[in-house]
């Protein structure tokens, strides 16, 4: 058996559909469908049943799925030894944070740490989805929560302050203790909403809305959607901004910083992740609401 066929065995039944499998590979469709025709020709066996929602896996498909599983593991964990004995400052490091990380503060540092460490090549993957540091698809990630999963190195740098914030042209043209003059801007589902809009300075207004992205959140505080609950280093800098409560310190708003346990020592990787830490240490007051304009 290829290695190469079991990945693209793996993907196509983890994704469900050729063009989902495709995506992930970075390969056509195509290719995709002409490479399993040819490997349950060569294995004289039908791995996967052609539905039209998609394929599903056939008991002989079955077994393969659970070598291919554990091939894909065992080669996962070699290479994570091999690159944690990695002893120079070369080669590529991903990472992956939120956007208002990326863009409100963290890019400038990262432009400096390149040109520190020219030979080491940083991508950046700005997502508010969970991305798999097991499977490589980073090797650092900037996350938000309480408890990390304890397989993973890492350690929580500090909270990220919050606060109530609305523009200045929205406060002379809404009354906030009327309740149809003015709202929140919400952001996941209504359910959450009400614990956080509940603890608020105003809960008495409602919310509309869903913006998960922050950043969308920040630039429509600032365009007169609403009142924001927005991190305090985004919206205190800018002058557009009012805050109009004290800064709040949410669990759900503990920054981390983490990496594989396989890689920790990586010095490429160590080197990046002490200067992540650092400079965001060393900016707490911002990030804690403690710095206005």
């Amino acid at each position: 058996m290829n290695w190469d066929d079991l990945k693209l065995f793996l993907a196509l039944v983890r994704s469900g559909t050729v063009r989902s499998a495709a995506e992930r590979l970075g390969i056509s469709h195509s290719t995709v469908a002409r490479r399993i025709d040819a490997m349950e020709k060569k294995l004289a066996v039908r791995l996967l049943d052609r539905l039209p929602t998609g394929y599903a896996v056939t008991p002989a498909g079955e077994d393969m799925l659970q070598v291919a599983t554990s091939v894909e593991i065992e080669l996962r964990d070699l290479e994570h030894r091999i690159l944690g004995q990695d002893r120079h400052l070369v080669g590529k490091i991903k990472i992956t944070m939120v956007d208002f990380i990326a863009s409100n503060f963290l890019t400038p540092h990262l432009v400096k740490f390149a040109q520190k460490y020219p030979e080491i090549d940083i991508e950046v993957e700005v997502t508010y989805n969970e991305i798999s540091l097991d499977n490589r698809d980073a090797d650092l990630a900037l996350r938000f929560g309480q408890n990390p999963p304890d397989h993973l190195f890492g350690r929580r740098l500090l909270t990220i302050a919050t606060a109530a914030y609305a523009s200045k042209t929205y406060l002379k043209h809404h009354d906030l203790d009327n309740p149809k003059a003015a709202q929140w801007i919400g952001f996941g589902s209504q359910v959450s909403a009400l614990k956080w809009v509940k603890d608020s300075p105003f809960p008495h207004l409602p919310v509309k809305g869903s913006l998960v992205s922050i950043l969308v959140q920040y630039e429509a505080c600032k365009a007169g959607m609403g009142l924001g609950m927005l991190p305090c280093f985004m919206a205190d800098s800018d002058p557009s901004l009012e805050r109009l409560s004290p800064p709040e310190f949410n669990p759900n708003f503990d920054l981390w910083l983490l990496t594989h346990r396989d890689l920790r020592t990586t010095a490429r990787i160590r080197t990046c992740s002490d200067f992540i830490a650092a400079t965001i240490k060393s900016n707490r007051e911002l990030f804690e609401g403690q710095v206005t304009t």
